[in-house]
């Protein structure tokens, strides 16, 4: 997908009304909070280290296989047990970013974690990040679901006007996630961070609430018991739905 033009900014304009800069309704500004958000296939639990170490555990050593879960994020557990106690400690303990384990209904078996961050009420903007998925459940419908309720607990609950999806310009993954999900690519932040010794340019991408109507409804499309054979396999995929929006 290719940067914005002045162009491209402009016809995003065009699409929100002739009083796109005049707000009759501002945004609520209403904390994210850490409420449990319950869908379908996946619970998002406000992170509890004594609840979901045990479960957190046994997601972390499996995505510690996968190198590209971890090298771009600025803090990685070490995967011994006292370690990951240690840091699901220290993140539940964050009012910002807010974290949540990612759980299966029944809640026997955990997926990873998300987060809310950046968070500005009074604007109605925040970010989804510190995504980290075990390697059975990225690309599946729990984690999909999963970025759907984070999303619609922000816009339609909160009433947010900004979601963004920021990453390192190199993790090629998470680019692939944030349009797959709906995001419109806005560019790279050039030596934006220093990572672990080393640099990072960030890309940003973002959904704004005139945007979201169109992103929910491929999301829904996607969700539906329809989309998926008797062996769970997608009829139509994510990405081309949301491919079609922009």
């Amino acid at each position: 997908m290719k940067s914005m033009t002045p162009e491209d900014t402009a016809s995003c304009r065009n699409r929100r009304g002739p009083q796109m800069d005049d707000l009759t309704t501002l945004p609520s500004g209403v904390h994210p909070g850490r409420t449990a958000l319950r869908g379908d296939h996946v619970v998002l639990a406000p992170l509890n280290p004594i609840e979901h170490g045990a479960l957190l555990q046994e997601a972390v050593v499996d995505s510690l296989t996968v190198e590209t879960s971890w090298r771009f994020m600025p803090l990685m557990p070490s995967g011994d047990e006292a370690g990951t106690m240690a840091w699901l400690k220290q993140c539940a303990g964050s009012a910002e970013p807010s974290f949540y384990a990612l759980l299966t209904p029944e809640g026997d078996e955990a997926g990873g974690m998300v987060s809310y961050l950046n968070i500005v009420p009074q604007n109605g903007t925040v970010e989804l990040g510190h995504i980290w998925f075990r390697p059975a459940w990225r690309g599946s419908v729990r984690t999909t679901e999963a970025i759907f309720l984070m999303m619609v607990h922000a816009f339609d609950k909160l009433g947010y006007r900004r979601v963004e999806w920021k990453c390192d310009a190199m993790n090629a993954p998470s680019r692939a996630a944030a349009l797959r999900f709906g995001f419109r690519f806005e560019g790279v932040f050039l030596n934006h961070y220093i990572i672990r010794g080393r640099n990072r340019d960030t890309a940003w991408y973002s959904i704004t609430a005139e945007e979201w109507p169109a992103v929910r409804e491929a999301f829904q499309t996607w969700l539906e018991d329809g989309n998926f054979d008797e062996g769970g396999g997608q009829k139509t995929a994510l990405s081309t739905l949301t491919r079609a929006l922009w």
